[in-house]
């Protein structure tokens, strides 16, 4: 009797951790799950462009927080200038010419095989910026702004980042990136001057 109780007791207590075990399996996992977690990161990335043919560099940071590990969002900015040479004579006319300027929004990062040292990530910038002809007049200053050499744009920008978890809380990124933005109505320059391609490093921190 004692071990024909013990058997139901064992059959019951197997069915219903097999019972459980199914209910879990079939509730809706949520980019918030307790076991995925929350966390956050700040990033600081240098660029090599080009800008109306000519080498451009860019700057830019961004922060967000991420989703389940796998999907971050959050506001971004980059600046970007060409021709960074101070002096430049053109054929009698001692002007440096630059194209220079900034955008900005948001991105939304989705983020492949995270747990493992080299995976990859792939942000998306959504947002607008401005762009300028600068002058410079040699020892004498840069020529004040004038409306017919600065417009604004919108544009998007996909990338695409190999990453690399140096700790749990340092990556570091080679990116690769191309903007895509709407007309540019400047003198002197083309309307697609900004639809060029940009590689770089990005360093990132945070709660990963």
């Amino acid at each position: 009797m004692k071990k024909t109780m013990l058997i139901l007791l064992m059959s019951v207590m197997t069915v219903a951790a097999m019972a459980q075990e199914e209910k879990r399996g079939r509730e809706i996992e949520t980019l918030f799950d307790k076991g995925d977690g929350l966390g956050f990161y700040g990033a600081f990335s240098m660029g090599y462009t080009t800008l109306d043919a000519k080498d451009a560099f860019t700057a830019g940071g961004r922060g967000g927080i991420i989703l389940g590990r796998m999907l971050a969002i959050g506001i971004s900015g980059t600046g970007f200038v060409n021709d960074i040479k101070y002096h430049q004579i053109v054929e009698g006319n001692p002007l440096a010419y630059s194209l220079a300027g900034g955008y900005g929004g948001i991105f939304i990062e989705p983020v492949i095989g995270y747990k493992k040292p080299v995976h990859v990530s792939f942000p998306i910038l959504f947002g607008g910026g401005g762009l300028a002809i600068i002058e410079s007049q040699g020892w004498h200053g840069w020529e004040p702004w004038d409306p017919q050499k600065q417009d604004g744009f919108m544009l998007i920008e996909p990338s695409v980042e190999v990453e690399f978890n140096f700790t749990r809380y340092l990556r570091v990124a080679a990116f690769a990136s191309h903007r895509f933005t709407t007309k540019i109505d400047m003198i002197a320059t083309s309307p697609t001057v900004l639809n060029t391609a940009t590689v770089g490093l990005t360093v990132k921190l945070g709660m990963f």
